[in-house]
């Protein structure tokens, strides 16, 4: 991810209804990104009731639940989880295999998906991101509010 990115849209987030996919594995850096996130959408205007959280055991498991909401009426899903790098390549591998199937699911589904998933080669990338000075949560919430105002200027 680049450290420029876009300005973000002053959007009225009260009418979405956002879903939340979060790994369990990592928790206390996917709990801290998912904390920024729900912040960040409250603070948009979408109501506690609208924001529906699913939990899974890893990031593996963030697509199919990405789409099991996707179908329920959502404006956009957001995909949470942590990968990080250790003796081998996997957490690549599986970061790859997530953001595909992310795509996958928002153009089978008609649904945006946010790709939440924080790939790193160290923990402290991955803290500075999730807990520190780089805040992708609220980028995530940027993108979402954006994605699900575009939903409904095309399908509503």
């Amino acid at each position: 991810m680049s450290f420029s990115p876009p300005r973000a849209q002053a959007i009225d987030g009260a009418a979405f209804a956002i879903g939340i996919v979060a790994a369990r594995f990592n928790a206390d850096l996917v709990d801290a990104l998912l904390d920024r996130v729900t912040a960040g959408l409250r603070a948009a205007g979408v109501k506690a009731g609208r924001i529906t959280l699913v939990r899974v055991p890893g990031s593996h498991e963030v697509p199919w639940a990405a789409q099991a909401l996707a179908r329920r009426r959502c404006d956009c899903v957001i995909g949470l989880g942590v990968l990080i790098g250790g003796d081998t390549s996997h957490h690549e591998l599986v970061g790859q295999s997530v953001s595909h199937a992310l795509q996958r699911v928002a153009l089978d589904t008609g649904t945006p998906v946010i790709n939440g998933v924080i790939v790193t080669d160290t923990q402290a990338q991955a803290k500075a991101r999730c807990q520190g000075r780089i805040n992708r949560g609220a980028e995530f919430v940027a993108a979402a509010l954006a994605m699900a105002a575009q939903k409904r200027k095309f399908y509503r």
